[in-house]
């Protein structure tokens, strides 16, 4: 009952975060829009976000594994209030450097703030399920990781309505006073000594890593690289320029893409349960999966080079690429936790999600350059050629899921 009871305050202090994530994300793409910021000006603002994170995970692990999960998800719901405290302090007189530099150094918060209560989130979740019972490991993996992405789609349109509704720093400082709540209601109640080892590991071996989180790491690294490649700059601007939508269509379209894909991660489980005999993924479910996301990404990929429907290729292709990525990514979220030992899970998972946001790193970096030299079919094409990446490190995957812890 009592693990029942920490995993809900686990989930509810992540929901809350996530929220104030995608809202946040939104407010200041617009924000920034609406003042005159160049679309490079404004990716600027989100780039120490995402490499923030690359280095909040390579050492997240280690930290929690020593202070506690406990610790590590307080740091991270903290660091998110200041950071929107420091933007909604933001002002408006002066210079687009300095604001520039101000927004980004906030951002860099963020990007510790999410990757710190991420990985704490998703490590809680081995130690408060049974470990012997990898169905439901995999069931409430995949319910946390889709219910995260839907919420961080809805975070979307709140952002939208917050920023209209109260104005920019109005909306910084109801979600900050909001996940202010949420922190100390979690201080409170969460049992201190989540997530500590018994043996602590040094920190020079950070980077030791078991063959099988290597690999998978890898694989993540590819696979969300292959998504943002297209999905941060690409899209958004095909949709404007090609399109013609509206700001507002664009970033409904975005949302619902995240909720929907967020919303099939959930139901993961029983989606592979009809291929799998015992509903439990392994390395070569990953395998198999990314090689049917290689495929559809390369027919996308002719589509939009050969001006077919863009609502046909663009937005119903993308659409079917949001649910097969999410079956893959939520294969992905149940390995490491099945690889992982119940000592190292902080490590692991912090390793694991470093890779992830350099995927995501390097997809960022890609989608600009890529789509200004060859429009939205070379951003396909690289994601084409990333997935396949992701395809071939899954194949040496072990072919069964059994835990270490």
């Amino acid at each position: 009952m009592n693990d029942l009871r920490n995993y809900s305050l686990v989930t509810g202090a992540y929901w809350g975060f996530t929220l104030t994530d995608g809202a946040l994300r939104m407010l200041v793409l617009l924000h920034f829009y609406q003042l005159g910021y160049t679309p490079t000006q404004i990716a600027l603002l989100f780039l120490l976000y995402e490499f923030f994170g690359v280095i909040t995970n390579l050492i997240g692990g280690w930290l929690a594994s020593h202070i506690g999960l406990k610790i590590t998800l307080f740091a991270g719901l903290a660091l998110q209030v200041v950071a929107l405290v420091m933007l909604a302090m933001l002002n408006p007189a002066w210079s687009t450097s300095l604001s520039v530099a101000y927004v980004m150094g906030a951002q860099a918060l963020s990007g510790i703030a999410k990757d710190l209560t991420k990985m704490s989130s998703k490590s809680a979740i081995k130690l408060l399920v049974p470990g012997d019972a990898e169905s439901t490991l995999f069931k409430w993996v995949a319910i946390l990781t889709g219910s995260k992405n839907a919420l961080k789609g809805v975070g979307f349109f709140l952002g939208g309505v917050l920023l209209t509704w109260l104005g920019f720093h109005g909306a910084l400082l109801l979600m900050a006073g909001s996940l202010a709540v949420i922190l100390i209601f979690a201080v409170v109640k969460l049992p201190g000594e989540m997530g500590q080892t018994r043996q602590k590991t040094k920190f020079s071996h950070i980077l030791a890593k078991d063959r099988k989180i290597n690999i998978l790491s890898a694989a993540r690294l590819f696979l969300f690289g292959s998504r943002d490649i297209w999905f941060v700059v690409g899209l958004p601007i095909f949709l404007a320029s090609s399109l013609n939508w509206s700001h507002p269509e664009i970033g409904g379209f975005l949302a619902l893409w995240v909720i929907g894909y967020g919303a099939v991660q959930a139901l993961a489980p029983k989606l592979l349960k009809l291929f799998l005999a015992n509903g439990t993924p392994c390395g070569g479910t990953a395998s198999i999966v990314a090689f049917l996301l290689t495929g559809l990404t390369a027919l996308i990929a002719i589509g939009v080079h050969a001006e077919l429907s863009p609502w046909l290729v663009v937005v119903g292709g993308l659409g079917l690429f949001g649910l097969i990525f999410a079956v893959n990514s939520a294969v992905h979220s149940y390995l490491i936790l099945a690889y992982s030992s119940n000592d190292q899970v902080a490590m692991d998972v912090g390793f694991y999600y470093m890779a992830n946001a350099a995927g995501r790193l390097i997809g960022t970096l890609l989608s600009g350059v890529v789509f200004q030299m060859a429009g939205l079919a070379g951003c396909l094409w690289i994601s084409m050629l990333f997935v396949l990446a992701s395809a071939v490190l899954s194949m040496q995957l072990p072919k069964s899921s059994t835990s270490s812890g």
